[in-house]
């Protein structure tokens, strides 16, 4: 049975449906990473699996629960890490964990064994007793996180855990996540907004768009259905942009432009090259740099959801 299995999810806000017969199956134990642009459905659809809100039809079920007609079993089943980071600044971060496991009625002992635990294991020990408006970014983040997995949960749901974290601190995260699902066993589900991310630890990947999963399967097996490679054209003027799109029609495909920079596809990018500069000068279009590289995931979430990925700012 998957951890989390859901089928044909419709969801509708007024007129607006935000989910459109979704469908994804999570297995046990693996990192399922959930992609795409705002207001894709994704918030919707975590919200239908945590029990925050009800499908208007279609089914889910996390570790076997239904999360309709089960919502106290699914509750104590996960655990949930949300984008804002959910500490308590004037409690020490000893007490934030004990608060927290004690929502879930762990008993005392128990309690603060497992704080201790989870405070070694997330590197927190020497800061427990301070209070956590002390802490930094990335300690809090971590904090956040032992806080979900205090009452050992069989699922943990990430809603963008390294947001607003400086690259060191959001390499150690990673090597966390990855740690959880690979020596625990634990089931994670992943919404987030670096493409890096979703590629170094998912072992399955879903882009989400209007509601519907437009894309599905591991990271490198999505790439591998592109042909050819990506062939980047960064202009000097950005009003350049649709001439160069007409004059790369017939050497290239997928053409797309965003400001100043034109995206396409070419069987052979490094031959393409020549060709490509040839085309442009002809139709006066000045050229500032032109790159090649294999495909990667955001040439994937450009052919699935029709517009280059957007990271968050750091």
């Amino acid at each position: 049975m998957p951890a989390i299995a859901a089928r044909g999810l419709v969801k509708t806000y007024g007129k607006q449906r935000a989910l459109d017969g979704l469908t994804i199956e999570v297995p046990e134990g693996t990192v399922f990473g959930l992609l795409g642009p705002n207001g894709a459905g994704k918030s919707t659809t975590i919200k239908i699996l945590t029990t925050l809100t009800a499908p208007d039809s279609g089914t889910a079920h996390v570790v076997g629960h239904d999360v309709t007609r089960n919502p106290g079993r699914v509750r104590l089943a996960i655990g949930c890490v949300s984008q804002k980071i959910s500490v308590d600044p004037w409690a020490t971060g000893r007490e934030n964990l004990v608060l927290h496991g004690g929502l879930y009625g762990m008993r005392p002992r128990d309690l603060r064994r497992r704080a201790d635990e989870l405070l070694e294991r997330f590197d927190l020990k020497a800061a427990a007793d301070r209070l956590t408006r002390t802490y930094s970014g990335g300690m809090q983040r971590k904090l956040d996180v032992a806080m979900g997995l205090i009452h050992r949960p069989k699922v943990l749901f990430l809603d963008e855990p390294t947001t607003g974290l400086d690259p060191e601190a959001r390499a150690a995260m990673w090597t966390e996540i990855a740690a959880l699902s690979r020596d625990e066993g634990l089931t994670i589900l992943l919404t987030t907004h670096y493409l890096e991310e979703a590629d170094k630890l998912a072992s399955t990947l879903a882009i989400v768009d209007r509601g519907r999963v437009v894309a599905l399967g591991t990271p490198e097996g999505l790439k591998s259905e592109l042909r050819g490679d990506a062939v980047q054209v960064e202009l000097a003027e950005a009003g350049d942009a649709m001439r160069a799109q007409r004059a790369l029609e017939r050497l290239t495909t997928e053409i797309t432009a965003a400001g100043r920079s034109l995206r396409a596809r070419a069987d052979d990018g490094a031959a393409a090259v020549p060709a490509v500069l040839a085309a442009l000068d002809a139709a006066g279009v000045a050229v500032l740099s032109v790159t090649v590289a294999r495909p990667s995931l955001d040439d994937v979430y450009l052919r699935h959801a029709g517009r280059v990925f957007e990271e968050v700012a750091a």
